[in-house]
């Protein structure tokens, strides 16, 4: 291969890596703004049950679009790694191709992270929509029967403290499930953006006996704090909970 088709290939595997890693900066901001949408989604039902249809809709709206917009930069993002991969079995490139492999699999790893990350984010959204609209239905059901009877004896206002005290308890649980699930995939996104990291400095230690004990430690001490993280989460969702139902 000649000097020029050397550089030429060169630079179009580098214009591939800069369209990744250009997707994948819009996707984690994406990704970011998505779940504080969709986890404000429930507080907003909560707190505006008498909301306008315009309001609502707006809200819709925005969850609608921005899924779009997702749905599509993952799109993107898959092609271009379909492209690198290409890359890697031509000719020109068999030279480079361990280097290459690495690249190729850390972004195809990213992208999988993404993926889930959205997917999850999504479901969840759904399902806390599905919550909101029962609520809703519920809600609206004894307001027409109140206003339909017009009877407001000891057994109704008793019957509908109960409700506000179970709706109140929900709310509760919504903003806990909100708070573990914000967490999680926090802790989720920064797993991911490890995994990349730890490969590197996994090569590395292979190749330095004393960097790879040196890992080891990491590791326990890391192991350690995720037993640590996890029970403090546990005992707080347990207290919660507690204070909730008490």
């Amino acid at each position: 291969m000649s000097t020029t088709n050397m550089a030429a290939s060169s630079n179009y595997w580098e214009d591939l890596r800069k369209q990744a890693r250009q997707l994948e900066n819009e996707l984690d901001l994406k990704l970011v703004s998505f779940s504080k949408l969709c986890t404000s989604y429930s507080s907003s039902n909560h707190d505006q049950r008498t909301r306008s249809d315009s309001v609502g809709s707006s809200h819709d709206n925005m969850l609608v679009a921005m899924t779009t917009e997702l749905e599509q930069l993952l799109t993107n993002l898959t092609a271009v790694n379909d492209k690198m991969a290409e890359y890697t079995n031509t000719p020109g490139a068999s030279s480079h191709n361990a280097a290459l492999m690495h690249t190729l699999q850390r972004h195809r790893d990213i992208l999988q992270d993404y993926t889930h990350e959205f997917h999850k984010t999504k479901s969840n959204f759904f399902s806390l929509r599905e919550r909101e609209d029962l609520l809703g239905s519920v809600h609206r059901d004894i307001e027409s029967y109140k206003s339909g009877s017009g009877v407001n004896n000891r057994r109704t206002e008793l019957f509908l403290k109960e409700h506000e005290h179970l709706r109140n308890s929900d709310r509760l649980i919504d903003n806990a499930i909100s708070i573990a699930m914000a967490t999680k995939e926090n802790i989720t996104f920064q797993r991911g953006m490890l995994k990349s990291i730890q490969t590197r400095v996994t090569t590395l230690a292979n190749r330095f006996p004393a960097i790879n004990n040196l890992i080891q430690k990491i590791n326990l001490r890391k192991r350690r704090d995720s037993l640590i993280l996890g029970g403090v989460i546990g005992v707080c969702t347990i207290l919660l909970l507690l204070y909730t139902f008490h």
